[in-house]
């Protein structure tokens, strides 16, 4: 972190949504020299963001790469992909290609806690954030969840540490997060449709760990480890018995607990949050406030009383309503086939009954082999819904899928009729939301109110 004023001749934002226009603002409040374009060649909010920004060029529609190569740095909102022709070529003729992120880092001056991953980082982000002020340490979640990262520099916000969840759109566009605290969750497939394939998705991941201090890993998934050597200092996390100073779990008789080496510190029982993904999640969460205990001086019982209250996050593995004996769960933040596979194995083990799977949506280039392993293992039945429930009928085996249909409404209500009193009706739908729905928050509302009418 630095807190020397940086000089951009020229900086152009590209992408003037959300993040964009958070951009903006703190290039403002800075007195850089900014323009702002879009690549939408028309702006409903257009009037008010000359308003806002007065005397500042905006262009609408992207340039080509000529125009694009007359700024020193180009500050692309994560939702526009920079590896595209116009990008490319810009890059080459040398304008420096970043993104928010790489702004927050530059001008942060207080203690980084970077979380990413495929499946959990809100859940994690969201419970680091609520133990640490369980400790009275001020924490913020922000990034991917929570505020845009540079609203918290422009507004000024009392920070002790931030706890940044952040995806793999932002970090293609970050070039030295130089985060105190590092860690990827999990990798598994997700933007395919955006990735040339694996190994290009795990690069973007990767970048996470340059110049972190220190490193948080998952034991469970070798894709989590840093490709090369970042740092010392690391902390190893997973669903086993853990080493000296690893995170794990432990067994008494009937009682799981999650353990800091030899160190019991919490059952599993005494949890809010439900399934042996939130059993791992809770671990991650304690390894990377572990590895800030000392500095910012954590009371570790009151970090562990914020573990024990956090109910969860709305739309993810959340308990909506028992039904004539069935349990139905809104998952609707799965949004790809890694989360849902998540969902099932950790809810699979404390379901008493049958595990039944509403999914279905926009695929997104996945494949959904994993869904399908994970399908025939622990789930009594899928019903399909959505735009490309075809390309899930065809990955999933006959005797799993059930019932195919148009809507979500159609879905819940027949598997309503088969479960019966003790199972549970998982949505999960491992797809993106837009076929149908505003985002997840919308498509997991919609699936509330269905189960709802079902009563």
């Amino acid at each position: 972190m630095t807190t020397e004023t940086k000089n951009i001749k020229r900086y152009l934002i590209v992408g003037l949504g959300l993040t964009g226009l958070s951009c903006a603002r703190f290039c403002q409040s800075r007195g850089f020299n900014f323009s702002l374009c879009d690549t939408r060649t028309e702006l409903p909010a257009i009037d008010s963001i000359r308003s806002e920004f007065p005397g500042i060029d905006i262009t609408l529609g992207l340039p080509d790469a000529d125009v694009l190569a007359q700024y020193d740095e180009l500050g692309v909102s994560p939702g526009i992909n920079v590896n595209t022709p116009t990008f490319i070529a810009a890059a080459e003729k040398g304008v420096t290609i970043s993104g928010d992120v790489q702004l927050f880092s530059e001008y942060r001056t207080r203690p980084v806690i970077a979380i990413t991953g495929s499946n959990g980082k809100s859940t994690v982000t969201s419970l680091v954030t609520d133990m640490l002020n369980a400790a009275g340490v001020k924490a913020v979640a922000c990034g991917n969840i929570g505020l845009p990262v540079l609203d918290l520099l422009t507004e000024q916000t009392p920070v002790d540490v931030y706890v940044a969840e952040l995806s793999s759109f932002q970090l293609e566009t970050t070039r030295n997060l130089n985060a105190e605290v590092a860690g990827i969750l999990n990798i598994s497939p997700d933007h395919m449709d955006r990735y040339a394939g694996m190994a290009d998705y795990e690069r973007a991941k990767q970048r996470i760990f340059q110049g972190a201090q220190h490193v948080i890993v998952n034991g469970d998934d070798d894709h989590t480890l840093p490709a090369l050597t970042v740092s010392d200092s690391s902390t190893k996390f997973s669903l086993a018995i853990p080493d000296s100073n690893a995170f794990g779990i432990t067994a008494d008789g009937e009682d799981i607990w999650l353990a800091h080496g030899s160190e019991r510190l919490i059952k599993a029982s005494d949890l809010s949050i439900r399934g042996m993904h939130n059993i791992a999640n809770a671990l991650a969460a304690l390894a990377f406030i572990d590895a800030l205990r000392a500095d910012l001086n954590i009371d570790s019982d009151k970090c562990l009383n914020g573990l024990k209250n956090f109910k969860g996050l709305d739309h993810r593995c959340q308990h909506v309503a028992v039904i004539n004996g069935v349990e139905y769960i809104n998952d609707s933040k799965g949004t790809n086939e890694g989360s849902t596979v998540a969902a099932i194995q950790g809810l699979g083990p404390v379901t008493e009954g049958e595990l039944w799977l509403i999914a279905g949506g926009e695929s997104k280039g996945q494949t959904f082999a994993e869904l399908a392993a994970a399908c025939e293992k622990r789930v009594a039945g899928v019903y399909l819904y959505g735009a490309d429930r075809d390309i899930m009928v065809s990955a999933l085996s006959a005797t799993t899928v059930k019932g195919v249909f148009s809507t979500l409404t159609d879905a819940v209500n027949a598997a309503s009729e088969q479960a019966a009193s003790g199972d549970t009706v998982l949505f999960s739908p491992a797809c993106a939301s837009f076929d149908q729905f505003r985002n997840y928050v919308h498509r997991g509302e919609f699936f509330c109110g269905c189960v709802g009418a079902l009563s």
